[in-house]
């Protein structure tokens, strides 16, 4: 099987993109981070690079290393037209559930933008423009995909952060995921303020 060229690649990311560039609109990639971690916020994206400023190398977040994502973060930022990200604390999964929770977080880091929002497969979003789900977006589209790395290397320094006051559980490590050492940890010193209790309850005995 012959490897994808960058242009080739590029040009795959941003069918999409072009179709809705070529009528005149602009357009925006939403993506969410953390929605499965036992600890730490549900991280969102919203992002719009115009097509004259497109950074090569964007993919998924989950296929690209640390380093890589670290190293597109400022180029994305600094290409972007719009980018904005919203956290979501877990007491507030806990009190919404982590659905709800995603979708207020990616209506609240796109509410400063107007046009087409490109979304990784998640429906029913109260947003200032037309919304397209895209199933499997942060693989498909360029713009899912960039958001998909700003939420992610922001939501990563949060945890490492994290980590520094709560050092037990890993959290510069597992981001949060529960890991065979964090679960360990969490059975060994108990939950922190913040872990999602909604997300422990049967590894602590809790019931549901």
């Amino acid at each position: 099987m012959t490897r994808e060229k960058p242009e080739e690649k590029l040009a795959r990311l941003t069918e999409t993109e072009r179709g809705l560039w070529e009528r005149g609109l602009a357009v925006a990639g939403i993506d969410e981070v953390g929605r499965g971690p036992l600890a730490g916020p549900v991280v969102t994206a919203c992002i719009s690079i115009p097509k004259d400023r497109l950074v090569p190398g964007v993919d998924d977040s989950k296929k690209l290393s640390e380093k890589r994502r670290e190293s597109l973060y400022p180029l994305l930022v600094e290409a972007a037209d719009y980018v904005k990200t919203c956290f979501l604390p877990p007491a507030l999964i806990d009190e919404i559930n982590i659905l709800n929770a995603t979708k207020r977080a990616m209506e609240t880091c796109a509410a400063g933008f107007c046009g087409v929002f490109l979304v990784d497969a998640v429906q029913g979003l109260r947003l200032p423009g037309e919304a397209m789900p895209i199933i499997h977006g942060d693989a498909l589209s360029y713009m899912i995909g960039a958001a998909s790395i700003v939420a992610k290397v922001e939501r990563d320094r949060f945890m490492v952060e994290l980590d520094k006051k709560y050092p037990m559980y890993g959290f510069a490590r597992n981001k949060g995921y529960g890991t065979r050492e964090h679960i360990q940890a969490l059975k060994k010193y108990g939950p922190c303020p913040e872990h999602r209790r909604t997300f422990i309850g049967k590894i602590l005995g809790e019931g549901a």
